[in-house]
């Protein structure tokens, strides 16, 4: 009966027809089970002595270790770990670096839910941060560092101000502590920018974005540089350099310049669960399958689009790193030489009733929280995702009442033009009115 094909009707309906025949599929197999049978009594005692296999998906699964692999190479990381969203991949790097008592470097330019995890989550366990305003002066990045940082962090490209970040300058003065560089590379994908190439020591990206493509499903990834150096840094960091609670050889014993990556799969990601789908896995992988082809095409529709919404009478300014008007621009010349992304901002003459306006006349262009997504897609920030900022806050930022943020996909710029033309000539022709336009 050990093929489930005899028994009782109860016995063979759970039993039989469960194992597939041995076959090479040319797609990734989705290995869509919670866990793996083990072939034997000792083989179940080595998965959990060395955990090597698989045994649980929470701890490891075929389908995510194969997009792992893909998204360590073409980071040029050496290995990655596969979560659920963009936001636990950001948590679980940063939990795995800092302890109690410790201290956070950022950048002012990061995402909100990053921010907000910075000064309400992990400052509940007395972790603390200090941003950096001038994030392009490596003086200011090595003037906020104290003897208890642990992490410097950034974004490649920010938002929603487009501004390039010199990852190389910034990892230098990490480098100098031996304080890891932690990159947020979703805006520019492994295909404009590879931070590790760079000096960075980290890298992490909101999955569900650009490596998806397709804004059906949530995931995140962390790549490590594997540069960890225990000997010189493991005073710094004792939970990759000192044994276990039970004894026996300590990660960076174990891993080499692998240990920080081991730390976050064996110890942070399966304890705190935030644990990525193998369907999720599966999509985004055959999403990333495509990555060049849509950010080149999404690249070249931003820049036309830029440029031509940068003469147009009722904007008041454009920030987009691809623009010679930038102030970035240089770095972005030096960093992103296939291109300079598609997600950026625009700011309206006539404020809020403009931003309003236009947010409601397009059609093309869709109107959500997301990007990186291969439709076209708008946002008032001032109003949704920078609206916990203070006004002061959101204008150093460069956020407006009349700023709109853009994604913009694979259609024909053509239409994405009309679309927005459309929209501006509804601003036009919309009656003046006296509106408040504080955005609270």
């Amino acid at each position: 009966m050990g093929d489930g094909s005899t028994g009782g009707f109860t016995t063979r309906q759970v039993h039989a027809g469960t194992r597939a025949p041995a076959a090479s599929p040319r797609a990734l197999p989705i290995h869509l089970t919670a866990g793996f049978t083990f072939d034997s009594f000792d083989d179940a005692a080595s998965h959990f002595g060395s955990g090597d296999g698989f045994g649980y998906t929470r701890t490891g699964n075929p389908t995510v270790t194969a997009v792992e692999d893909k998204l360590a190479s073409l980071e040029g990381g050496a290995q990655a770990l596969l979560l659920a969203s963009g936001q636990a991949a950001v948590a679980v790097a940063l939990l795995g670096l800092v302890s109690a008592g410790q201290h956070v470097v950022s950048s002012t330019h990061i995402y909100e839910g990053t921010r907000g995890l910075l000064l309400d989550n992990l400052s509940r366990f007395g972790v603390t941060v200090d941003f950096v305003d001038d994030i392009g002066d490596p003086a200011a990045w090595r003037a906020a560092i104290r003897p208890t940082t642990r992490v410097l962090f950034a974004e490649s490209i920010a938002n929603a101000r487009n501004d390039v970040l010199d990852i190389a300058a910034v990892a230098a003065v990490g480098e100098e502590h031996g304080i890891p560089l932690i990159i947020d590379n979703t805006f520019a994908t492994p295909y404009l920018l590879r931070p590790i190439a760079h000096g960075a020591a980290v890298v992490v990206h909101s999955a569900s974005k650009f490596l998806a493509g397709q804004g059906a499903v949530l995931g995140g990834v962390i790549v490590d540089s594997g540069r960890f150096d225990g000997g010189r840094d493991g005073a710094l960091f004792p939970q990759l350099t000192e044994p276990p609670r039970g004894g026996g050889p300590s990660l960076w014993e174990r891993h080499g310049g692998s240990a920080r990556i081991a730390y976050l799969r064996e110890s942070i990601a399966p304890r705190f669960g935030p644990t990525p789908s193998p369907l999720n896995a599966f999509f985004i992988g055959q999403g990333i399958e495509t990555l060049s082809l849509r950010v080149q095409r999404q690249s070249e529709n931003a820049l036309a689009l830029a440029r031509w919404l940068e003469a147009h009478p009722a904007i008041a300014s454009v920030d987009y790193a691809g623009l010679a008007s930038h102030p970035t621009y240089d770095t972005a010349r030096r960093y992103l030489q296939d291109g300079y992304g598609s997600v950026f901002a625009f700011t309206l003459r006539d404020g809020l009733p403009a931003a309003r306006t236009v947010v409601e006349s397009v059609q093309v262009f869709t109107h959500m929280t997301h990007l990186g997504d291969v439709r076209s897609l708008v946002l008032h920030p001032a109003s949704t995702s920078h609206s916990h900022r203070t006004e002061d806050e959101r204008l150093a930022l460069g956020v407006h009442p009349g700023t709109l943020r853009v994604s913009i996909g694979i259609e024909d710029v053509a239409d994405l033009r009309a679309d927005l033309s459309r929209a501006l000539d509804a601003v036009t022709a919309a009656p003046r009115t006296v509106e408040h336009e504080r955005v609270a």
